[in-house]
């Protein structure tokens, strides 16, 4: 911010115009302002103050407008305050005027005319000024935007009274930091120190318990890792303990890694011997089953040579029977044959009990001839029966008579 020029009316100690040009005052870097008490010059720092904020400084703002009107103003003067600036590479003009009780046009008395504000800002392509606003509440917020700070604030850091700057440079330190504390309103930073320190101590403790922590697992890790982690004597809270703990974990890290990349060939030199040994088992319980089956059949070999004799027999029976199946037909054609041989004889037997007992004993011939003769005799004399032969009634149906069929037994009769 930089001044240009301040026009003051009825304002204060000054009871007429008075107009201040900061630009030929700082045309050599610095200006003073000095005079008798009482002259005004506090006066002037509080106009800059009114034309920015409407109000003055803290001690000498009552609240009321019209305690700025100068005691040494005419009546119909009207007190007011305009102020030339740049602020942010902007050039403005502040005009304030106070509420005043002025003398009534027509009668006597008097009237209360309102405050005014103005703000205008010079236009160098025009080289004209042009109106802003004229709302107390816009112009006030434009400037606090544009200077950055509230009137407090500019009074504690740009308008140090002069009463206080002198204590200032007699105080010691101690009385130095409560004054410029009292002046600039350091209690936000004496709050913000106190969080500070409070949130310090905070992060002290849990850095504390962290380090303990960190202290309990390298601990743990030295315990596993044995002589291959080696861990300086620290306590929590000391400096440089991460790092410490963090070289050692990293050397552990890398004797861990080298010890399992020692394990992984061990581990693989195992199982290719693992194997090895279970190719080898294999082949020997091949080996004992294989010898096992020779030894059964061995067994098994011994116990058929003792068996050889049984077993011969065996099969000499099993020959016999399968010749013996190849005749059974025959056997039991015979066997049919010597039953009809039985029934036969014993027809015959019956037969010739019937014959006379001349023809009993006689063989096949004998009595085929003796059929002959008598078949000749019937049929030559048509006689029922031969001479001498008599036969009782119903035994010729009886006696059968030979065919060439018939089967006659070796040596027998045909009857």
């Amino acid at each position: 911010m930089r001044l240009h020029r301040l026009d003051i009316t009825a304002f204060g100690p000054f009871g007429g115009s008075l107009t201040v040009d900061f630009d030929e005052l700082s045309a050599a870097g610095l200006f003073l302002l000095h005079g008798p008490t009482g002259a005004g010059k506090t006066s002037i720092l509080d106009a800059v103050c009114y034309a920015l904020y409407g109000s003055v400084p803290g001690p000498r703002q009552s609240g009321q407008g019209m305690t700025l009107r100068s005691d040494h103003a005419a009546p119909a003067t009207r007190t007011e305050v305009t102020l030339d600036l740049t602020v942010v590479g902007r050039r403005l003009e502040v005009t304030r005027q106070p509420p005043w009780q002025r003398p009534k046009k027509r009668g006597t008395g008097t009237t209360l005319d309102k405050a005014q504000t103005w703000l205008r800002e010079y236009d160098p392509a025009a080289r004209s000024w042009k109106d802003l606003s004229r709302s107390h509440q816009e112009i006030g917020e434009e400037v606090a935007q544009l200077l950055g700070m509230s009137r407090e604030q500019f009074c504690q850091v740009v308008l140090l009274p002069q009463g206080d700057f002198a204590r200032f440079l007699r105080a010691d330190a101690e009385a130095r930091g409560k004054l410029l504390g009292r002046l600039f309103d350091t209690r936000r930073f004496a709050d913000v120190e106190k969080h500070l320190a409070e949130r310090r101590r905070a992060t002290e403790s849990q850095v504390r318990a962290g380090d303990a922590d960190l202290l309990a697992e390298a601990h743990r890790m030295q315990q596993a890792a044995g002589e291959a982690m080696p861990l300086d004597d620290l306590a929590p809270g000391e400096p440089g303990l991460a790092e410490s703990v963090l070289t050692a974990a990293a050397a552990a890290r890398s004797t861990a890694r080298e010890q399992l990349a020692v394990a992984r060939c061990r581990l693989t030199a195992a199982e290719s011997a693992q194997a090895a040994a279970d190719r080898s088992l294999d082949d020997v319980r091949e080996r004992d089953r294989l010898q096992r089956r020779f030894a059964e059949a061995r067994e098994s070999a011994a116990r058929l040579a003792e068996g050889d004799g049984a077993r011969q027999e065996a099969q000499n029976r099993l020959d016999r029977s399968r010749k013996a199946e190849a005749v059974a037909p025959a056997l039991e054609l015979r066997e049919s044959a010597e039953a009809e041989h039985r029934d036969a004889v014993a027809v015959e037997a019956r037969m010739r009990a019937l014959l006379p007992a001349a023809h009993r004993e006689a063989g096949a011939a004998g009595l085929a001839a003796a059929a002959r003769r008598s078949a000749e005799e019937l049929g030559d004399r048509q006689q029922p029966t031969a001479p001498g032969i008599r036969a009782a009634p119903g035994d010729r149906a009886r006696v059968p008579r030979p065919t060439r069929a018939s089967p006659v037994p070796s040596g027998g009769s045909p009857w």
